[in-house]
């Protein structure tokens, strides 16, 4: 089972250890890619503050993460699963995890990145800003420039298994699964239960949307589920007690799920 998650805007303050070294990153066939965004990145952040501010989507108040953008190639690093540290991750709470639960993170876990394209829980990286939304000098809107290389790497990175893709719209428009791997595909909707008026309503969240998956993932990884379908992977995740609703999907299109809870 491949699990696709967003990153994060929330990131470590500080890495502990080597500097960035691409060639030791997963899927070194995106490297040529990530050797562009990060120059690009580097050019933008040492450069006029109001411009490369607007280009990131950040405030006024936020120039350090420009700083810190400019110090990227001699940065200390650690592995991606402590660098992002969002409502999603501090609800997967990977540390804590068993050992055999983390390595099976390490095989199945893929985070999305508009600077790296995508990334192993493992790989070394350094804090950095760079939503999937930039737009960086001389490269245009981002999921475009990825999409070539993100298609074959992220299909050979799932084999035949099916795939939990639980990224946000804005990293999913970098890659869209096809024909039969879609078909294996499972995308998460999280929606919010209550009682008004007498009338149970469902209502789209945001913030708890992170964390319900975060705890999803934890979940499945805490009881080894080694999913082999789309169907044995929602079935899995009702017998651990999920509320999951089936959307229609068309052939050749992911399949999409509601998992509905009542309490955030």
């Amino acid at each position: 089972m491949l699990i696709l998650l967003p990153p994060s805007e929330g990131k470590a303050e500080a890495g502990a250890g080597r500097r960035l070294d691409l060639t030791r990153l997963s899927l070194p066939e995106l490297n040529p890619v990530r050797e562009q965004v990060l120059a690009a990145l580097l050019t933008l952040s040492a450069g006029p503050a109001e411009a490369a501010l607007t280009a990131l989507g950040l405030g006024s108040g936020q120039q350090g993460e420009l700083r810190r953008n400019a110090r990227l190639e001699r940065a200390a690093t650690a592995p991606a699963g402590r660098i992002y540290t969002g409502v999603l991750y501090e609800a997967l709470d990977l540390a804590t995890l068993p050992a055999a639960a983390q390595r099976a993170a390490a095989r199945q876990v893929l985070i999305s990145s508009g600077l790296w394209g995508a990334v192993r829980l493992t790989d070394r990286i350094p804090p950095y800003r760079c939503p999937i939304g930039a737009r960086l000098p001389g490269l245009g809107a981002l999921p475009a420039l990825w999409r070539p290389v993100l298609g074959p790497a992220l299909t050979s990175a799932a084999g035949a298994a099916p795939v939990l893709d639980l990224r946000s719209g804005a990293y999913a428009a970098a890659w869209t699964p096809r024909g039969e791997l879609a078909e294996r595909t499972v995308t998460v909707r999280v929606l919010h239960e209550r009682e008004v008026d007498g009338t149970a309503v469902r209502s789209v969240v945001s913030h708890f949307n992170k964390a319900t998956k975060g705890r999803l993932v934890r979940d499945l990884l805490l009881h080894g589920v080694r999913a082999r379908s789309a169907d044995a992977l929602v079935g899995a995740l009702r017998d651990l007690k999920y509320t999951v609703c089936d959307q229609p999907s068309a052939p050749g299109r992911s399949r999409q799920i509601d998992v509905v809870v009542s309490a955030l």
